[in-house]
């Protein structure tokens, strides 16, 4: 039963407005050559700071500098920012639902009545 419900929970969240925003900004964004090479230079460098953190050195100047220039032109970028919005509205609706969840958790708890249907 609890199953049931988790997937019928799945499949409104994924027929919502916010989530189906997401899919297609991220599939927009994925198609966009301009972020996508902007976005795997940024995550190449943090890769790279990553290791030599690990290492017990710290990133170069030059490094938090190409960081900041990359991040600046694809903050510019219309489809990167579609993207982050549709992200940042879909993780609020995610945040209610989780809300919903933990009061029913919490009434759940405190009843009486045992209901498995």
């Amino acid at each position: 039963m609890l199953e049931d419900k988790a997937k019928e929970l799945g499949r409104f969240i994924g027929q919502s407005p916010e989530y189906q925003a997401v899919k297609r900004s991220s599939e927009a964004l994925n198609a966009d050559r301009d972020s996508v090479t902007i976005l795997q230079q940024m995550e190449k460098i943090r890769t790279e700071a990553q290791q030599m953190i690990q290492r017990g050195e710290e990133p170069t100047q030059e490094m938090e500098q190409q960081l900041d220039d990359l991040l600046s032109k694809v903050q510019t970028n219309s489809v990167y920012q579609r993207a982050i919005s549709a992200q940042e509205n879909f993780d609020k609706v995610m945040y209610q639902v989780n809300n919903w969840i933990m009061d029913g958790m919490k009434k759940g708890a405190t009843s009486s009545i045992i209901s498995l249907s």
